[in-house]
């Protein structure tokens, strides 16, 4: 159907607020981190800057373990992303096209453990991990980030899987195929959007948690980037400089992620909206 010029003007309007609003932030940030400090602090904000340094990237990388947090994030968030793929595709494809006992109940339990906050279960995780040997280790991270971004990555899989038309499946299982061909060799390419989806979601949400990030790991050598950030702000003051220019690093990769994957992306919440 044809739009009016009014609802028009509406339409692109309410984008482009949008887009101020998401936006300008980020362009706060990233303008703040090449202005030089006194401009930062000055009470008439610039969001254009009117100076150029570089002196609070150089700070970030020589008076901060800011690389050391960058690859611990790095490490952490590549592991769990994938893990995260490796375990929800068979999981996903099992409780969509498997018959087992309980598979409807237990499809549900998963579900419903994504609910709970995580700070419900924060001592209890702890408490294992301590026993275990996994405080102060990059694995436990793994595992946490895996463990809260599953459920959500089968439901979400299961979606994908379910677009796909059940005849390629037979045609497939008459060539005498079996499940684990299927998945891999058929299934798997018809789904890279979802995948890329998932990957994206465990990716951003690994690479900013915070919570068991900041209880699991008590070396500083060992902490990734929200952690690290906490402690570049002082008691008594704030190196503001310091934390834009180590917020604009952090982003950095996320975008990259984002340029390589981004369309595969777009086109997975497409489709898993109109299934």
């Amino acid at each position: 159907m044809k739009r009016t010029w009014p609802q028009s003007i509406a339409l692109f309007g309410g984008l482009g607020l949008l887009a101020a609003v998401i936006g300008l932030p980020f362009w706060w940030v990233a303008s703040g981190s090449i202005k030089v400090p006194r401009e930062i602090i000055s009470r008439v904000p610039t969001m254009v800057p009117h100076s150029f340094t570089l002196q609070h990237f150089e700070k970030l990388l020589q008076s901060t373990d800011f690389p050391g947090y960058l690859l611990n994030s790095m490490v952490v968030a590549l592991f769990s992303t994938a893990f995260t793929i490796a375990l929800a595709l068979p999981a996903a494809y099992a409780f969509f096209r498997m018959e087992f006992p309980g598979r409807a109940a237990l499809y549900r339990v998963i579900l419903l453990a994504y609910a709970f906050p995580s700070v419900v279960v924060l001592i209890p995780i702890y408490g294992l991990f301590a026993r275990l040997g996994l405080i102060d280790t990059r694995i436990g991270l793994v595992i946490v980030n895996i463990a809260f971004a599953l459920p959500f990555s089968i439901w979400m899989m299961r979606s994908f899987l379910a677009s796909v038309p059940r005849e390629i499946e037979e045609a497939a299982v008459i060539d005498g195929a079996p499940p684990r061909v299927i998945l891999l060799r058929i299934l798997t390419p018809l789904i890279a959007p979802g995948i890329a989806s998932v990957s994206i979601f465990t990716f951003i949400a690994s690479w900013t948690e915070y919570l068991f990030a900041s209880v699991l790991i008590v070396s500083d050598a060992k902490r990734t980037i929200p952690v690290g950030f906490a402690g570049i702000i002082g008691q008594y003051q704030i190196d503001w400089g310091l934390l834009l220019a180590g917020a604009t690093a952090a982003t950095i990769p996320v975008v990259i992620l984002f340029a390589f994957v981004g369309r595969w992306f777009v086109s997975g919440l497409t489709e898993g909206a109109v299934k």
